[in-house]
Order: structure tokens, then sequence, then C-alpha cells
């Protein structure tokens, strides 16, 4: 089936936002496809990250998708940044338009179960509160999302989940914990998250899960990679005690 844009004049198609190019290093290139955060935006990311790695040419060493940008890193020894920045205005240009096909790409669907609430969520409670819902609502309404991993970072194996339903946006603390535990689940304004170990954070604290997000010795390292989607189970104290299988990954 012909694209129903596809006749259609410059002036009458919605505005692309151009990729660009900054240097992060001389084996480096960031490509920014945009300012903000958008679901469809990050589907681009996620859809040109997929087309460069598919092509695997023998200088990528690496991929870094965020929101609404892309870093990539090569082997300057194999070939010059230029001719790198060239090769990727090109799959910019494949990957023009496809949106629809980065939505229909398969993904890894990942089960987390997390403990809601009392020791596991110490904010349930309150932000319960401030959204006007009782805690049971808060958890039914957060565990029932429809979420997809955005991109990777703050902590190594630490997931920025989009999909989080705009009703249930908080604000971060005004203070944030000196120490946050492995596992929690937590709203940091627009966003749902998980953080993978031990250490401060400010966002607030709903659940934790027993699953381990990140391990060095693992491979991959990290449980969930950007484009995976996640689904959140709600368990009981017990289960999160005796809890410690991987996640279930299944395809789309």
């Amino acid at each position: 089936m012909n694209d129903p844009g596809a006749n259609a004049s410059a002036a009458e198609r919605p505005p692309r936002e151009a990729v660009e190019f900054e240097a992060l290093a001389d084996d480096a290139w960031l490509l920014r496809l945009g300012e903000r955060i958008d679901e469809a935006l990050n589907a681009r990311v996620h859809a040109l990250a997929a087309r460069v790695r598919a092509q695997a040419p023998p200088w990528l060493r690496d991929l870094v998708p965020a929101y609404a940008s892309l870093a990539v890193f090569f082997d300057a020894q194999a070939i010059e940044a230029d001719a790198v920045r060239a090769w990727l205005l090109r799959q910019c240009g494949e990957t023009a338009g496809g949106d629809r096909r980065a939505a229909a790409a398969p993904a890894r669907i990942v089960e987390i179960p997390v403990a809601y609430g009392g020791e596991f969520g110490p904010d349930l409670d309150e932000a319960a509160a401030q959204l006007g819902l009782t805690a049971a609502q808060l958890v039914e309404r957060h565990s029932g999302g429809d979420y997809r991993v955005a991109m990777i970072g703050f902590a190594p194996g630490f997931p920025y989940l989009s999909g989080l339903d705009p009703a249930l946006a908080l604000p971060r603390l005004a203070t944030p914990r000196t120490q946050v535990a492995a596992g929690s689940v937590a709203i940091g304004g627009a966003q749902t998250g998980i953080y993978p170990r031990p250490g401060p954070g400010g966002w607030r604290l709903l659940g934790r899960t027993p699953l381990r997000l990140f391990d060095a010795l693992r491979e991959p390292p990290s449980l969930l990679q950007p484009g995976d989607r996640v689904r959140l189970r709600a368990i009981g104290a017990d289960e999160f005690r005796s809890l410690g299988a991987p996640a279930q990954a299944t395809p789309a």
C-alpha cells in the first residue's frame, strides 16, 4: 500500500526535525533528532539505531540511544569521521518517515515483578494522596501501564521508562535521599524508572523489584535494553522474597 502522504506537497507534509551532528570525540558522533521527550521521536531514534545495527559496518564500536539522540562510536583507525557522518546521513534518509515501522518492529516484552508500598515503596501513600487516589488505585494504574525503555542512563542499567499515564506524574523530592535501595521502582516527573543499585535519588519510591537490573558479570550486563517493552506485575512480600529467577522475556 502506498504511503498516503507520498503525493503530498512539501508544504502539506508535517515538519520533520533535521538531524544535527555533534562530534563527541575523534571516534564518536552524536545525532540529535530533536529536543523533547516524545514517543514518536524516541521511536525514530530506536528505528535509526536498529537500522545502523542491522547494517553492522565493521568500524562500528557501539550505539547509545537516548530520548531524542543517538551516540555512534566508531573505530577511528579504520575510517575517517567525515565518512562515518556521510554514511549515517544516508541511514537517516532511509529511516525518514519510519515512525510506523519503528512502532511495529519486534521488541522484547520483559515482565518486572514489583512489591508496592510499605518497606518496598515508602512514598506510595503520600504519592497517592497527592494524586487524589487511594494507594490501591495508584498501584493498579501504575502496574497496568504500557512502558517502553526509552533509554538507559543516570547509572549503569537504569531504565527510563516512557508511557507513564500523565495523570500519575509527580514532582521529584525537594531533598533527594542519600540512599535508595536497589530495585526501587519510582516516578520522577512524567517518567517512571527502576534504580539498579543502591545510591542517592530524588524520585518518588512506589515499590521494589527483586530482580537484578545490572550485573557486570552477565552478558549483557543490563537486564533491560533500549526499545524493550516492560510490563510491571504487582506482587506481595512473600513472592518478593522468594523470587530470584531472571525476568521472563518473550517476542512481541
